[in-house]
C-alpha cells in the first residue's frame, strides 16, 4: 500500500535521472494522484474486509509489475559488441527502424556503458538512417568521419581528453615515370588544369584508392591515363605536403616504372594528350626549370637513369604484431638485387 503514495512527478524524475529525456505522465505507468484527505483516509484507517485488502494487493501488483517493466526498459540498450579497447561498437545492421525508439535506447546505452566504465563509442549510420544523427548529436556525439553509404559518429564517455584516433589525416597520390629503351619519358597533358599549366606536359599521376599498394596504383595511373602497360620497378621519391585538399596532408609517391607497351591509348575523360618525349626534351621545359621541386625530382630520375642513385624497391613482410602481410620500401646495397645495378 505504501506505493500507492509514490508521487507521480517523483517517480517520473527518477526515470530520467536514469536514462530516459521524456517526462511520463501518471497514467502511462499507473500510479494515480489521489486527494491529500482521500490518501489520510486510506493510510490511516485499517482495512474492515476482505475486498478492501484484495483491491490494495492488486493495485500494489499491478504498481509494481508496470515499474518492473519501465526498469527493464530502462536496462535496454542497442545492439552492440566490445572493442579491444575498452569502448563499444553499435551494430549498424540491427538499430531501430523508429526514431523515437533509437533515442530511448540511445540514452539508455549510454547510462549503461558509464555503469559499466565503457570508454568510446563507435556509431555507424548508414544512409537509410540519416533521421538518426541530429538525434546522437543532441545526445553529444560527434562527427568522425562519412563515406558515400554512411556517416561514423563517436562518443567519449571518460572526463579528460579523447584518446579516440581521428579520421584519416593524409591523402595518398603516385606519379610514374616511364622510360623506355629509346631514353624517351611517357608524357601527357591533362584536360583540366590552371591557366599557368596550360601545355605542361607532365608525368602521369592520380590518387591511391581505398587498400591498394603504392605500386600497383602507379600501374594501374598510367594503365588509365595512357593505355600502357608497366611494370613497377621501385620508389625514387616522396613528397609530404601539409593543408592541401579539404586541409588533409599530402603524400605523393614518385615510382619509376618500366614499359611492357609501347602503343598510346588516350583516356578521353581527364587527359587531353599523351606521347612519348626525348628525355632531354622534358627536363628543359620552363616549368621544369623554374621550379625547384621538380627540378629535384628530375634529377633524381636522371641520376637513377645513369645508376647513380638508389630507389626503395618494394618488400612484402608479416609482422606478428598484426600476422598480416606488409609492404616495407627500402633498397638493398651490394647484393645481386640492389636497385642501382639496372632498370
Amino acid at each position: 500500500m505504501e506505493l500507492n503514495m509514490l508521487d507521480a512527478k517523483f517517480l517520473s524524475l527518477s526515470i530520467n535521472e536514469v536514462g530516459f529525456r521524456t517526462s511520463y505522465p501518471s497514467s502511462l505507468i499507473g500510479v494515480h494522484s489521489y486527494p491529500k484527505s482521500s490518501s489520510c483516509k486510506v493510510i490511516c484507517s485499517r482495512a474492515s474486509n476482505s475486498i478492501t485488502s484484495n483491491k490494495v494487493n492488486t493495485s500494489t501488483l499491478v504498481l509494481e509489475s508496470k515499474i518492473n517493466g519501465i526498469n527493464e526498459a530502462i536496462s535496454r540498450t542497442l545492439d552492440y559488441f566490445d572493442d579491444e579497447y575498452g569502448g563499444v561498437i553499435v551494430n549498424p545492421d540491427k538499430l531501430p527502424s523508429n526514431a523515437n525508439v533509437f533515442a530511448s535506447l540511445l540514452q539508455s546505452s549510454l547510462s549503461q556503458w558509464i555503469i559499466k566504465g565503457k570508454k568510446g563509442v563507435w556509431l555507424k549510420l548508414p544512409s537509410e538512417y540519416s533521421e538518426f544523427v541530429p538525434i546522437a548529436v543532441k545526445e553529444g556525439f560527434q562527427y568522425h568521419h562519412a563515406e558515400r553509404g554512411y556517416v561514423m559518429l563517436t562518443y567519449w564517455i571518460p572526463e579528460g581528453p579523447c584518446m579516440l584516433p581521428a579520421n584519416a589525416s593524409h591523402q595518398v597520390g603516385v606519379g610514374g615515370f616511364v622510360i623506355n629503351e629509346k631514353n624517351e619519358v611517357l608524357v601527357v597533358q591533362e584536360k583540366y588544369c590552371a591557366p599557368p599549366f596550360v601545355g605542361f606536359w607532365k608525368i602521369p599521376t592520380g590518387f591511391i584508392q581505398e587498400s591498394e599498394e603504392i605500386y600497383t596504383g602507379a600501374v594501374r595511373e598510367v594503365k588509365e591515363e595512357t593505355g600502357i602497360d608497366t611494370e613497377f620497378v621501385e620508389v625514387i621519391a616522396f613528397r609530404h605536403a601539409q593543408n592541401m585538399a579539404f586541409e588533409k596532408s599530402d603524400l605523393f609517391f614518385i615510382c619509376m616504372l618500366k614499359p611492357l607497351s609501347t602503343e598510346i591509348m588516350v583516356d578521353d575523360h581527364e587527359i587531353d594528350a599523351a606521347k612519348w618525349m626525348p628525355v632531354v626534351e622534358f627536363v628543359k621545359q620552363p616549368w621544369i626549370q623554374e621550379d625547384s621541386m621538380l627540378k629535384k625530382v628530375t634529377d633524381i630520375f636522371i641520376a637513377r637513369m645513369g645508376k647513380k642513385y638508389c630507389g626503395l624497391n618494394a618488400h612484402h613482410l608479416i609482422s606478428k604484431f598484426d600476422d598480416r602481410s606488409s609492404t616495407l620500401y627500402y633498397n638493398v646495397i651490394n647484393t645481386q638485387d640492389s636497385n642501382c645495378t639496372g632498370r
